[in-house]
């Protein structure tokens, strides 16, 4: 029997309701496929902050440290919305990422043909989606120094530093290389040369990269440009490669290609000591405080976070397309979350999806 040792943040809002859920499937899968998953859980974000005082203890990160992988909720709420505050719950995620080294933040967004008419857009524009958007995790404008406020003359004045160095822009674009290798070979960085020398730079080295891979098509995009065709013919991308802020933007625009934010999980990888893939794996919707606490929320993004886990952390490929495919079949069976019922169709809430997903993973139908 495999063991695996996996760090639970449940965080704030809905990411309680759902990392349940996750763990539910993981059991049954484990049932079925003779492994035993072993959970530690702990306190991120703003519910770290009213126990602790601060929204990722070093305790915690230690604990995730000794973990195989680590499955992360959400965090925040208006409760600490705060924009003054020295605290802020968005600390965890960020501290996370900084202390496990991960650097590259993937996200697959494919839309599921029964789920075409849930978007704000036409089905022909949609139903043929299927790209993986590669974010770069450990630069950028969220940790560039100096980062800071003061006042000056009367007048509030505050700066950010975008700044990225040869090595964080490599491992990233290599990243994205190897990834549309295996698929359509085609892989567009994102960036904006024509404004920012960090941009020209991302361009340079990947320009230099690209020539370890004649058989993948590299283009560049200015991240405007970009925002609008993932709009217009969003069919046409197959991976994306970009720097942490653009990647935070694009991202959340891409999650309404596959109907909703409740379908898309992420996994968040950097290489362990050991040379495995050491991963944190989350949903890429937020809180959601205005259904927190109702049991309606999506699950399913939070369980296909825990497929992701199970491909890239524990190179358990089958499992994870078992969970996959228990998603699909929930859906096809007609099966609706809050956030994917047609107006006055019937949904079910978070945990009656879970048990389908669970049953149908451990069925092994």
């Amino acid at each position: 029997m495999a063991h695996y040792r996996i760090a639970l943040l449940p965080g704030d809002g809905i990411g309680v309701e759902v990392i349940g859920q996750a763990v539910r499937v993981l059991d049954a899968l484990g049932g079925r496929f003779d492994h035993s998953f072993e959970y530690t859980e702990d306190l991120v974000g703003g519910a770290s902050i009213d126990a602790h005082g601060v929204a990722l203890r070093d305790e915690t990160l230690d604990m995730c440290q000794a973990q195989d992988a680590v499955l992360f909720g959400a965090v925040g709420g208006p409760k600490w919305d705060d924009p003054k505050a020295s605290v802020r719950p968005e600390q965890a995620i960020l501290g996370l990422r900084k202390g496990l080294g991960l650097f590259a933040n993937i996200r697959p967004v494919k839309m599921l043909p029964i789920l075409a008419d849930a978007t704000p857009l036409k089905r022909e524009t949609v139903e043929a989606v299927d790209m993986v958007v590669l974010r770069e995790l450990t630069g950028g404008i969220y940790f560039g120094e100096p980062q800071r406020r003061w006042d000056e003359d009367g007048q509030r004045k505050a700066v950010d530093t975008l700044a990225y160095s040869e090595e964080e822009v490599e491992r990233i674009v290599r990243l994205g290389f190897e990834t549309a290798r295996g698929r359509r070979k085609l892989l567009t960085s994102v960036d904006k040369a024509n404004i920012l020398d960090t941009s020209r730079m991302w361009r340079e080295i990947t320009e230099e990269i690209a020539k370890d891979y004649p058989d993948v098509t590299l283009e560049h995009r200015l991240v405007d440009a970009c925002a609008m065709d993932l709009i217009r013919h969003p069919s046409y991308f197959d991976v994306i490669v970009t720097e942490n802020m653009f990647g935070d933007i694009l991202t959340d625009e891409a999650s309404m290609l596959a109907g909703s934010m409740g379908m898309l999980p992420s996994a968040s990888l950097g290489a362990a000591a050991d040379g495995s893939t050491l991963g944190l794996y989350e949903p890429i919707h937020g809180t959601a405080p205005d259904i927190a606490g109702q049991g309606i929320a999506n699950p399913m993004a939070m369980i296909l976070s825990a497929a992701l886990m199970l491909r890239y952390s524990f190179g358990l490929e089958q499992e994870a397309a078992t969970i996959e495919q228990a998603v699909i079949e929930t859906l096809s069976a007609g099966h609706r979350p809050a956030d994917l019922a047609s107006e006055g169709d019937a949904s079910l809430g978070t945990e009656a999806l879970g048990e389908l997903i669970a049953d149908t993973v451990a069925a092994g139908n």
